[in-house]
């Protein structure tokens, strides 16, 4: 057993090194700032503050809490501070951090990862975001430690809202428009369901909605909703690129009235579960 936990902190080591290495050359406040980033920003925000709004009727803004966990260079913690919310923040990548900091916020951020939030006791937030833990997390059973510890930190009432990239999305584009296919077969980076496997991609981890529902159900959470984050737009960056602001402004107003429809749901590049504590 001590052997495994030891191959285990050591794969996880491993692993965060390839992230910092990896998010200290990609920004990912341009990847949120172009035509398809927008479109899955405004459409968690709206659901963000939707749901703080429900939270409001029992208590004042100044004392709804917020954790961000993954918080990257803060493109979602800073604005919430900036509208009177109580944010706090946990980035495991040094570099992002160090962004996040100088941008002098109101944000309380400290260095740590979803899987241990041992900083912070039970019940202590209203909201949580996990909005890029579950992207990097490959084993179940991480992914289910990440919502353990979400759903221990938030208080009865509140809700935690956890971000996936979506396995079909990955097939799509990656193995079929890119023409990876008989490679990542061969490889094993596909099951015969054609599911993503641990091997896919070293960094990122892909899911399908039946994975979700099995860690809501080991976790013990309840799902209020699931959107699909960006929908189409992934799929459609040139096209998105080439329209002029009223167009893409009624492809947004389009997604976002679409969003929460099943048929869109699993091929979506992300979706958000919005989950409450009860």
């Amino acid at each position: 057993m001590a052997n495994k936990r030891r191959i285990l902190e050591t794969e996880a080591g491993k692993r965060l090194t390839e992230l910092e290495a990896y998010y200290n050359k990609f920004n990912e406040d341009k990847r949120l700032d172009s035509r398809h980033g927008q479109v899955e920003f405004c459409t968690s925000m709206k659901y963000i503050r939707q749901y703080l709004e429900l939270l409001q009727k029992d208590r004042p803004k100044e004392k709804i809490r917020i954790l961000d966990v993954g918080a990257g260079t803060g493109r979602y913690s800073i604005p919430l501070s900036e509208e009177g919310y109580d944010v706090s923040a946990i980035e495991p990548v040094r570099h992002n951090l160090g962004r996040l900091k100088k941008k002098g916020s109101s944000v309380k951020a400290w260095e740590g990862n979803a899987l241990k939030l041992s900083r912070f006791a039970d019940e202590s937030f209203d909201l949580t975001l996990l909005f890029g833990p579950m992207y990097h997390l490959h084993t179940y059973e991480d992914k289910l430690q990440a919502l353990k510890e979400a759903k221990r930190v938030t208080r009865t009432g509140g809700f935690v809202f956890a971000a996936y990239i979506m396995n079909e999305y990955s097939v799509i584009t990656y193995a079929f428009k890119e023409r990876h296919i008989k490679d990542s077969l061969c490889k094993g980076m596909l099951d015969e369901t054609f599911h993503c496997t641990q091997t896919a991609n070293p960094l990122y981890s892909m899911v399908r909605l039946e994975d979700i529902a099995a860690l809501n159900k080991d976790a013990g959470l309840q799902r209020e909703k699931i959107i699909a984050a960006d929908g189409a737009a992934n799929y459609m960056r040139p096209f998105l690129n080439a329209l002029d602001e009223e167009e893409f402004s009624c492809f947004l107003s389009y997604h976002l009235a679409t969003c929460e429809r099943a048929e869109l749901m699993g091929a979506s590049a992300h979706t958000v579960d919005i989950l409450r504590i009860k």
